[in-house]
């Protein structure tokens, strides 16, 4: 099968990118041609860089650079704000233009908000209405877009993947980092403030009178120069806390073996969000069974840490201090949440296991559109779809 991708792409720093690049390795080794389009700064096999966020042409660019080959489909991993002005509305043009081509259309919506605003609102359901399938990564979200918009029978639900990794050994890791002994509560991620880091750097001096030799470890970047000025008002804040010579901030950009050290070296991964509709620092640190605190502000959090029970939940302050000085100072408790992790991602999460079932949502569509098209059944194939939309 020929596969295009529009994504972000790697080597820049996007999770987005991040996410593609894994299901594409993927989706390769299943024997399929993938070719990328992507923004400008991709590199890599069949990635071809099309265009620049706020390129005014950008859905003509990124069209007859994928029509050049053409592949059988085209898969959109959408975020707002990737493809342009007013959260990226370019996309909608963009899609058509395979329409109206006759290429099947596969979106992913990585952002499904409770709460859109009126952009998101309309960028959402022009995206549903052209594509023959949409992917959400929680069955929440598929909810919310069949209360909505409707159009039940093309909304699949593929969990986020979480790659495959060889964890540097804690001890090792916390060497590296120049933190022996310590017990680190992980903060990271890109600052932002929706990510709502000060909320832990305020309870810290807390955590650290229970738990004397805990390290807050504190790893980001500003991803975007709208970023650095919040940046800096909360390195402002940290030089500010009472357990400032507990804390301690490492400034990315990261790449991945360093990240992964960072990674490696935490008891215990914070997630005090209170804004998003997916993470893909959570598939990290359950790619490395790490024990994780989330907020419970953020539903698509609270389900992924109850399904793969491997972390705690917290609301109030109290209870986000008191989880995290809980499996710091619980061994027992700490390996159940590892193993319950590494058990589930092996089962349900790996990005071979992914891979398979966005195989089915291509194969599922394929199928259709050559019955539509009138060909017949024989020539369309019959591999299972293996997974289920509704």
């Amino acid at each position: 099968m020929k596969i295009g991708i529009i994504s972000t792409y790697p080597p820049l720093d996007c999770g987005i990118g991040t996410y593609s690049s894994y299901l594409i390795e993927e989706l390769r080794r299943l024997k399929n041609r993938v070719y990328i389009i992507c923004h400008r700064g991709g590199e890599g096999l069949d990635c071809y860089p099309a265009f620049n966020y706020n390129d005014s042409d950008l859905p003509h660019k990124a069209f007859e650079a994928m029509m050049k080959f053409p592949p059988d489909l085209v898969h959109i991993q959408h975020e707002f704000a990737l493809f342009g002005e007013q959260k990226g509305m370019n996309v909608i043009p963009l899609a058509y233009k395979f329409k109206l081509s006759h290429i099947p259309i596969v979106i992913t919506l990585h952002t499904v908000s409770e709460k859109p605003d009126y952009e998101e609102q309309i960028i959402r359901k022009a995206l549903v209405e052209i594509a023959e399938a949409t992917i959400v990564h929680e069955e929440y979200q598929r909810e919310l877009i069949k209360e909505h918009l409707g159009h039940e029978d093309k909304i699949w639900v593929i969990p986020h993947g979480v790659r495959k990794v060889q964890p540097v050994l804690k001890v090792k890791a916390k060497k590296k980092l120049g933190l022996v002994g310590k017990k680190i509560v992980l903060l990271q991620g890109y600052f932002r403030r929706s990510k709502n880091f000060e909320r832990v750097v305020r309870l810290f001096p807390k955590i650290a009178e229970d738990v004397d030799d805990a390290i807050l470890l504190i790893a980001s970047v500003a991803r975007r120069p709208e970023h650095i000025a919040y940046r800096d008002e909360f390195l402002e804040f940290v030089a500010k806390s009472r357990a400032k010579d507990k804390i301690k901030v490492l400034l990315g950009p990261f790449p991945e073996q360093r990240f992964d050290l960072i990674l490696s070296s935490a008891d215990v991964a914070v997630l005090p969000y209170i804004e998003g509709a997916q993470s893909g620092i959570m598939a990290q640190c359950l790619a490395f069974a790490k024990p994780m605190v989330v907020s419970s502000d953020i539903q698509v959090l609270v389900d992924s840490i109850q399904k793969t029970r491997s972390g705690l939940v917290a609301g109030t302050d109290a209870e986000l201090t008191e989880a995290i000085i809980n499996i710091l100072t619980n061994k027992n408790l700490a390996r159940e949440f590892s193993d319950h992790a590494g058990r589930y991602v092996e089962k349900h999460l790996s990005w071979q296991v992914i891979s398979s079932k966005h195989m089915g949502v291509y194969n599922k569509i394929l199928k259709d559109q050559r019955l539509f098209e009138g060909i017949g059944t024989e020539k369309a194939g019959s591999r299972d779809p293996g997974v289920r939309c509704c």
